[in-house]
């Protein structure tokens, strides 16, 4: 038998990097407003306390990782996964969101009653109990992919394997690789981390095997303008300059590379060349066969991974698994690896809304039906909002944007009485994709995923400087908003 938890004005599903942020919103800039978070696992921090693995770090830098309403301290481009951590549950504390978050409740569904314009969200806890939970407001900030389940293709022969295979998702905190020789199956970022990582670790060697060659782009790891600027100016006043150089960079590079593709390529491989031994076989595991930013680029702080290579602690082959072995990895040229563990960094499972069951009015919302309205709310669906960052920059830069905005639609709300707002799909609008990616863990899903329009506000532009200018200044009276 249910039972009833409580009621909320805004109830948040997660608390990782979004939901604490969206709370945090709420918190400093819609005082009095009652909420709670809900978050399935027993511990805050979405996935920077799921991923335990080897060197596990930001993939974008932290100056514009960092919430904009709170600034990253510090000089470091990419941090490690502990240090983000912290940060995000310093966030927490910062701002009385950790008194909100109920640990261990799994969303499994969500619905909608136009009757009495709220939510009722059912959640599994410990026991298999189940708790109510009714809002005013529904915002779901459970991220992307699923955490139950990492994605692992069919890998033959993977039985007779003598070995140790693990998955990134599901690091054994016993796992030691001191001298052993390590396989790790993938080329995103998570492999590019891990490789280096591993090989510190005082594996005999470590190999990554890559079907096909990603853009891998070294950086500083620490940021020198940041620096220079905290001497001269105070750590608060330099934040806010670097961030603003960084999104610069960031919106600057992506641009270049959608309008000039091919002058990107001679620039990255350029600089790969420089970061690899003479004679290094550039073209076979440095030349991808996609564009620049057709899916994301790997950032390696200090060519960490380049220099692994120079070193010899490991290297990259770029072929196919026809089987595993006892002892390692046949391939289809015919070569084998040896190995005594394989690491299978070959991706995510996406999972839209934390797999819960969303309805309206006994309906069930079927996402591929509906149409992202400013890629944070659905057609149709009334006081609801996601939030899901950029593919081509740092996650909160989209985050902060969409709490800003959700907090401005509630204090609409508030002053004008108004119970319901709801996104309404205008029949002319066409629809394209939400997500313009080639990355496997969306193509394999993209046809279950909400689809955007090709006009504002349905249409996504992964461009922070455009979102920016037009979602704090949009008005919500748009004509698309429906305020009853």
């Amino acid at each position: 038998m249910a039972m009833v938890d409580e009621h909320v004005d805004v109830l948040i599903v997660g608390a990782g990097l979004s939901g604490i942020g969206a709370a945090a919103h709420l918190a400093k800039d819609l005082p009095g407003t009652s909420y709670a978070v809900l978050e399935r696992r027993e511990a805050s921090g979405g996935t920077w306390d799921l991923f335990r693995y080897p060197g596990i770090r930001s993939d974008s830098d932290m100056h514009t990782l960092g919430y904009r309403f709170r600034p990253w301290r510090g000089d470091v481009s990419l941090a490690d996964g502990p240090s983000i951590l912290a940060y995000v549950r310093e966030t927490a504390r910062e701002y009385g969101v950790d008194r909100h978050i109920r640990y261990g409740h799994k969303v499994v569904s969500a619905s909608w009653d136009s009757a009495t314009a709220r939510w009722t969200v059912t959640a599994e806890v410990e026991g298999g109990e189940s708790r109510t939970t009714t809002a005013d407001f529904l915002w779901s900030c459970s991220g992307y992919y699923d955490y139950d389940q990492g994605y692992t293709p069919h890998l033959e022969g993977v039985d007779r394997f003598r070995g140790e295979v693990v998955h990134p998702q599901h690091w054994p905190e016993d796992l030691d690789v001191t001298g052993r020789r390590v396989v790790v199956i993938g080329s995103g970022a998570t492999a590019v981390t891990l490789v280096p990582a591993l090989a510190r670790s005082g594996a005999a060697h470590v190999t990554m095997l890559q079907r096909s060659p990603t853009y891998i782009v070294a950086v500083p790891g620490r940021d020198a303008v940041k620096e220079r600027l905290t001497r001269l100016v105070g750590e608060r006043r330099s934040y806010g300059v670097v961030r603003w150089k960084n999104i610069a960079v960031q919106s600057a590079l992506y641009r270049l590379s959608r309008h000039r593709p091919r002058l990107v390529r001679r620039m990255v491989r350029k600089a790969t060349i420089a970061a690899l031994p003479p004679g290094y076989a550039v073209d076979t595991h440095f030349r991808p066969a996609y564009d620049p930013w057709d899916q994301r680029m790997c950032l390696v702080p200090d060519g960490d991974l380049f220099a692994a290579i120079r070193d010899g602690s490991a290297s990259v082959v770029t072929d196919r698994t026809a089987t595993f072995t006892e002892t390692g990895l046949a391939l289809e040229s015919g070569e084998h690896l040896e190995a005594d563990v394989v690491v299978t960094a070959t991706g995510l499972n996406l999972q839209l809304f934390g797999g819960a069951e969303i309805s309206v009015d006994g309906e069930p919302v079927r996402p591929h039906k509906t149409m992202a309205y400013r890629a944070m709310m659905l057609s149709g669906v009334p006081n609801f909002a996601f939030t899901v960052g950029y593919t081509n920059a740092s996650w909160t830069l989209k985050a902060d944007l969409v709490g800003e905005y959700v907090v401005r639609v509630l204090r609409r709300m508030r002053s004008t009485g108004a119970r319901t707002v709801v996104p309404v799909r205008d029949g002319s609008v066409d629809e394209v994709p939400l997500m313009d990616f080639d990355a496997g863990y969306v193509q394999r899903v993209v046809h279950t995923l909400p689809r955007q329009g090709t006009s504002a506000p349905w249409s996504l532009k992964q461009d922070y400087l455009r979102d920016a200018a037009t979602i704090r200044t949009a008005r919500l009276d748009d004509g698309v908003l429906r305020w009853s």
